[in-house]
């Protein structure tokens, strides 16, 4: 066999007889795995990793077998083709990595106790059983698990329980499903279960270090949200219960295995008294999404990774469908315009970034597919595309087709877009293949040629890029009926623009709505025209026309100079999507300005002016029955506030930490991050650090412990930053799937810059060693290069990360950040005079 060949072409499980003995003691697990399947070779593999295995037998006869680490595998032969019964004996430890079967780390009322889960995602799965571990070898399995059971324990698998016998839980077996969703877990837990209306069991199960009254959101959520998928998929929920269960080590931020969907504490449990609406969007989301999968990538799931975005695109746009219905005074969609869209529009602008669809074999590979960017939020926004082409209607029966034909298998991309196309009537796949297969997208310019309108496309880029002349077919949006549906050409003319725009009545635009992946160019004739209609556009054509000129202008099309005079136009706007784009283009100018000089003053001053009235307005503590854009708007401007050094600003939030530091805690959520922040820069001391580290480590809520991170990697005390960078590595302190975001804080501190690079780079195989085997590993490099923009630091990150370019899995990230660092330092060095004296005068 081939170094990569798939296994699954030499033999198909079709049964899975799994018995595991479990000792949280001693750190390890023993099992016997029995797998009936078609042998298709004489010589065949299966995947194991870390298992010690002591006997193989085929059909009932002892066989010998070698191990090949360096490909996973265990290798053997069959007596004969066909129909084979293997039996493997073997041993293992439990992992401290988040990956297999590996503990998770809590309090209770200062008792350190442990509870056991698993992740099987992307190929992990081999860690705790031997097998096929390839996505397309789905089979049914049977589960039993024993442990050292503690009385009141409760133990949890994809499906129920069966019986016990003799200490050992057996549950039901699975419908036919891949390696990589099966889970279960043990530990001391408490719940909370209902039924939807089709009768399906839903629960939520966390320590009980939380309140119970932390699960009762969740629950609420997710019923509702199985409920409407059943309805919009016309396909019902195949299983007979669908378990959330926090885990409190957790490197992903869910995990959608069938029946047991696993989460981050952080994204399932909150105190429903205090938690901030953006919290509340965030973890209904995360839960909408993992649902979304029962059926997108459970019941139909990708034949190969490189299909990936099958799964996690069309569950991202799935997320925002399903909280929108369940949910529709929250405007979810304006979520997805405020942190997909522009995450996807940066990320792509970089050339070498990877297409929505990859080739990729290595399994070392696999995990670098999982760029959120990319593959969530670029396939997402893609996939609204295809909505608002076809419409609900005709989206939902070709989904229903696209189910019955590839229940309990697996299917490709161009699966999908045929049962679309049957549905519609239209060639799905011929225009999204455009978006699918290449990376990057265009930037449309619109433009007044010798009184003609004239539109043409070319690939936008973020610093340099290699123009392939790629074209895109490209939903124009425009209010224009004189523009076509679909651009498909590089250039296109429209007619006399005196004669469109006087028939039009309207000044002339694209992209309504923001909901295609392409920014605009417009002319200086038609901006202006724009400009003088700015009250006219609603809330997201807002946001678009700031996105643009702030992409235009970090891609150097425009100066970011000319952008700056904008801004004030913007600055009273109650829309929480118009000032969700302002601020992203206002703390884009702190790049342009060195810490404590006179240009950072000027800047000071323009944030000053931008937020003065709506702080007034708005006020520190949340009023009852404000609304929803109020509640997200708040926190962008109380942080402008504070950037500017508002006295007022500074001093009431002081006022605020004062009247309650008796319980931080109970400091509204929305407000309470600003509160300590500004405590720890303004007003800090050790004693005062000290006192949050502690409550830190003490508390369960994940958005307290969010707000204690934010205030400590703010301090400007060396002697603090040391303090905190010595925790980097105890995980009794921070655990290390919230290591990064404690990285990032101090790394984007210009006190802090310094001692957390250098820890990165001297202790980079120690977090090699912890991370490594995490998706989430080369995103410590993609946040390194989000900060960085002097030619001094790109030097360094160059040096240090160079020599790792072969490395499987990093080799994208580092020559994309690169560039990234790159196109910065350009563009500041470039504009930094003019946009400082915009600044000024602005």
């Amino acid at each position: 066999m081939a170094e990569l060949t798939h296994f699954y072409e030499y033999f198909q499980p079709t049964n899975y007889n799994i018995y595991l003995d479990i000792n949280r003691g001693i750190k390890q697990f023993s099992g016997q795995t029995t797998i009936t399947g078609n042998a298709k070779a004489e010589k065949i593999a299966l995947h194991q990793k870390y298992l010690e295995i002591n006997t193989i037998t085929v059909d009932g006869a002892a066989v010998e077998f070698t191990m090949d680490n360096d490909h996973d595998a265990v290798r053997f032969s069959v007596p004969k083709t066909g129909e084979v019964t293997i039996v493997v004996d073997y041993k293992a430890p439990l992992t401290d990595s988040m990956m297999g079967i590996y503990p998770s780390h809590y309090e209770v009322n200062g008792e350190k106790k442990q509870i056991i889960g698993t992740q099987f995602e992307t190929n992990f799965a081999r860690q705790a059983f031997p097998g096929i571990d390839e996505p397309a070898a789905k089979a049914k399995f049977d589960l039993a698990i024993k442990f050292d059971e503690q009385p009141g324990e409760t133990v949890l698998a994809n499906m129920p329980e069966q019986k016990v016998e003799n200490g050992v839980h057996y549950f039901d077996t699975t419908v036919r499903m891949s390696t990589y969703l099966v889970a279960f877990a043990f530990g001391d837990l408490q719940s909370k279960t209902t039924t939807t209306k089709s009768g399906v069991k839903v629960g939520v199960f966390g320590t009980k270090a939380h309140q119970a009254k932390e699960l009762d959101f969740a629950l609420d959520i997710a019923k509702r949200s199985i409920e409407f998928y059943e309805d919009f998929y016309q396909t019902p929920y195949p299983l007979p219960h669908s378990w959330q269960l926090a885990l409190p080590d957790f490197s992903a931020g869910a995990m959608e295995n069938w029946g047991l969907v696993t989460y981050r504490e952080a994204y399932l449990l909150l105190d429903p008294d205090n938690t901030a609406l953006e919290m509340k969007q965030l973890v209904a989301t995360v839960i909408a999404h993992e649902l979304a999968h029962q059926w997108f990538g459970d019941l139909v799931t990708m034949q190969w990774w490189d299909d990936l975005w099958l799964n996690e695109s069309f569950a991202n746009m799935m997320e925002y469908v399903a909280i929108d219905a369940i949910q529709p005074d929250w405007h979810i969609w304006e979520l997805f315009q405020t942190s997909d869209v522009p995450s996807a529009l940066q990320r792509d602008a970089t050339d070498g970034v990877q297409s929505v669809h990859v080739a990729v074999e290595d399994p070392a590979e696999i995990d670098a597919l999982f760029d959120g960017a990319i593959v969530y939020a670029k396939g997402a926004r893609m996939l609204v595309m295809v909505r608002a082409l076809l419409g609900d209607d005709a989206l939902r029966k070709g989904l229903k087709k696209y189910f019955a034909a590839h229940q309990y298998g697996n299917a490709k991309g161009a699966d999908l877009w045929a049962a679309l196309a049957d549905a519609s009537g239209m060639n799905v796949g011929e225009i999204m293949n455009s978006w699918l297969e290449q990376p990057g997208y265009p930037v449309v310019t619109a433009a007044v040629e010798n009184g003609k309108l004239t539109l043409s496309q070319q690939q936008f880029f973020i610093g340099q890029g290699q123009d392939a002349g790629r074209k895109w077919q490209i939903p124009l949006n425009s209010n224009y009926a004189a523009a076509p549906k679909i651009m498909a050409d590089k250039q296109v003319t429209l007619g006399d623009y005196a004669q469109l725009r006087d028939e039009n009545g309207q000044p002339f635009r694209l992209n309504q709505g923001n909901n295609s992946h392409f920014i605009v160019k417009y002319d200086a004739t038609l901006l202006q025209d724009i400009l003088d209609h700015l009250s006219d556009l609603d809330a997201i054509d807002q946001l678009a026309l700031l996105q643009d000129q702030r992409l235009l202008a970090e891609g150097g099309q425009i100066s970011y100079a000319d952008v700056v005079p904008l801004l004030t136009r913007f600055a009273d706007s109650h829309s929480n999507v118009v000032n969700a784009a302002l601020y992203q283009v206002a703390n884009n100018l702190k790049k342009f300005v060195t810490p404590d000089s006179a240009e950072e003053k000027h800047l000071q001053a323009l944030f000053d002016k931008l937020s003065a009235a709506q702080v007034a307005r708005l006020g520190w503590t949340p009023q009852a029955g404000e609304s929803n854009d109020d509640q997200l708007t708040r926190p962008y401007v109380l942080s402008a506030a504070l950037y500017a050094k508002n006295a007022a600003a500074v001093a009431s939030a002081h006022d605020l930490f004062t009247a309650n530091k008796a319980d931080l805690a109970a400091l509204p959520a929305d407000i309470r991050m600003f509160v300590l922040r500004n405590e720890v820069k303004n007003y800090g001391s050790a004693e005062r650090f000290e006192q949050l580290l502690t409550a830190y480590r003490q508390t369960s809520d994940a958005s307290y412990k969010a707000d204690i991170r934010a205030a400590l990697t703010s301090t400007t005390d060396p002697e603090l930053v040391q303090r905190l960078i010595s925790h980097f590595e105890d995980a009794d302190t921070i655990k290390p799937q919230d290591l990064r975001g404690w990285y990032r804080g101090v790394l984007a501190n210009d006190a802090g810059q310094q001692a957390a690079w250098d820890w990165l780079r001297n202790d980079w195989q120690w977090l090699e060693d912890t991370v490594g085997g995490d998706m989430e590993f080369t995103t410590y490099i993609t946040v390194t290069a989000g900060i960085f923009h002097t030619p001094e630091r790109l030097a360094e990150f160059k040096a240090f990360f160079e020599p790792k370019l072969n490395t499987p899995g990093l080799t994208r990230e580092i020559k994309m950040d690169i560039k990234v660092i790159e196109s910065r330092v350009n563009l500041i060095e470039a504009e930094k005079a003019a946009v400082n004296q915009a600044i000024a005068q602005a």
